[in-house]
């Protein structure tokens, strides 16, 4: 990654992410426990947006996110809902099968591997 300087330029910028984003909320969308942690399980787009566009700044693409929302504050923006092992492993599997999907490269696999373990758990809020 350092020949192309970004996590975001390595993984193919935006049209990765959002592939990624897209086929995440798919198995989520067909995962009713997690599903219901959604306050509009009917329409997800706010959701796959904004994990679109946090994950593009996190990975060193545009700020769009920042300046649309402010500070990301996950565990704040989280907080109202119950996520327990389940939920946070449920939400890693879906995240881990559209890694799959979308064919990253190897070392961008690993860089969101270890980042998507360790922002589930960081969300789990319940036992």
């Amino acid at each position: 990654m350092a020949d192309t300087g970004t996590v975001y330029e390595a993984a193919g910028g935006m049209a990765f992410f959002e592939r990624l984003v897209d086929r995440f909320y798919e198995g989520v969308a067909a995962d009713p426990p997690l599903l219901a942690l959604y306050p509009e399980p009917e329409d997800l787009s706010s959701a796959r947006r904004h994990l679109t566009l946090f994950l593009v700044q996190y990975w060193g693409g545009p700020t769009t996110y920042s300046d649309e929302r402010g500070h990301p504050r996950l565990r704040m923006r989280h907080a109202p809902f119950a996520i327990g092992p389940d939920a946070r492993d449920r939400w890693l599997r879906h995240m881990r099968e559209a890694l799959d999907h979308v064919d990253a490269p190897p070392d961008v696999r690993a860089a969101f591997e270890e980042y998507f373990a360790m922002a589930a758990e960081a969300m789990r809020n319940q036992d």
